[in-house]
């Protein structure tokens, strides 16, 4: 814009938002490097896995896993053929909302996440922004036709108040679904007991639980849907083994996939948690990460652990 003059006007609020996003932009790239692993920059701290190659590759692998234990289904709410606005919460690398992109491309999706670790080439109607969902959601009024998360273990401080921040921002007659563990390793054998595994999960989950975080979701969830307003909950129970130890050829290739995450989770799941909050050192959480992984290639030990979907209906 000219003054009467004819010199150019600086709108300055235009330029100050600008500069704020440029801002925004880089710091969110300004990851925190730590004991060989890297970390998200937005609301450092808040997330204790990091968003590195060898994380994105597990992430990508458990995507893999839940197709296979899911019989190769995205979601099991029985949401309209024709959604048209989709939010997935903690995307990752968002491999889940690209999928759901192509199976539905007149749908708006967006994939939220604290860290920009998505792919660029994406389907045309799929967006995914930098955000802390356990925040107020800020959605320009926008009711959500069905909302989805998977795997927050760990990662969610205050579920039922999550679950209701998605009843307020769902649509009437909308879908929720959660898809989570239950994190407490057991066997139905006792060969777990005295191991390595089960000692790296008695130590894991409690030092995420004295950090305020819920480890084991899954067996919550239906409560939790019911209490924040949804209807027609439906519950599916998964089993997933740890490893190839199983006979039923289906729950050994489930126990292969989780096997193959396993080989990295069990550091990436360790390493921030336990020098950040419980004085270990590095090579302290590398030897407890390795011997549990010395335990998931035993087939003497018959590890496994639930895991849960569960929908809910807003009512209409």
């Amino acid at each position: 814009m000219r003054d009467s003059d004819g010199r150019v006007e600086v709108d300055t609020e235009v330029t100050a938002i600008e500069s704020f996003t440029a801002s925004l932009t880089s710091s969110v790239y300004d990851f925190r490097n730590e004991n060989g692993r890297r970390y998200h920059a937005y609301r450092d701290g808040h997330y204790l896995m990091p968003n590195d190659e060898d994380e994105k590759e597990r992430l990508d692998i458990m995507h893999a896993m839940m197709l296979e234990m899911m019989d190769g289904k995205l979601f099991l709410a029985p949401i309209s053929e024709t959604p048209r606005h989709v939010l997935d919460l903690g995307t990752g690398t968002g491999l889940w909302a690209i999928d759901f992109g192509d199976k539905f491309p007149q749908a708006e999706i967006i994939g939220n996440d604290l860290s920009p670790m998505q792919p660029e080439h994406v389907p045309p109607k799929v967006t995914f922004i930098i955000d802390d969902f356990e925040d107020e959601w800020v959605y320009e009024g926008r009711q959500f036709d069905f909302i989805h998360a998977r795997y927050l273990a760990g990662s969610v401080r205050n579920f039922p108040r999550l679950l209701e921040q998605c009843y307020n921002n769902t649509a009437p007659g909308g879908w929720v679904e959660f898809q989570d563990w239950n994190a407490s390793i057991y066997s139905e054998d006792e060969s777990l007991e005295g191991s390595s595994i089960k000692l790296y999960y008695d130590i894991i989950n409690a030092a995420y639980a004295k950090a305020g975080y819920t480890i084991n979701p899954g067996p919550n969830l239906e409560r939790w849907f019911r209490e924040a307003g949804f209807i027609d909950v439906r519950v599916r129970k998964y089993l997933l083994p740890m490893g190839t130890w199983p006979k039923d050829e289906r729950l050994k290739v489930l126990g292969a996939w989780n096997l193959l995450e396993a080989d990295s989770g069990f550091e990436a799941g360790a390493m921030a948690i336990l020098t950040r909050n419980e004085g270990w050192g590095r090579d302290e959480v590398k030897i407890l990460a390795q011997k549990a992984r010395n335990d998931i290639r035993n087939h003497n030990i018959h590890s496994m652990f639930d895991f849960y979907v569960v929908c809910g209906r807003k009512p209409e």
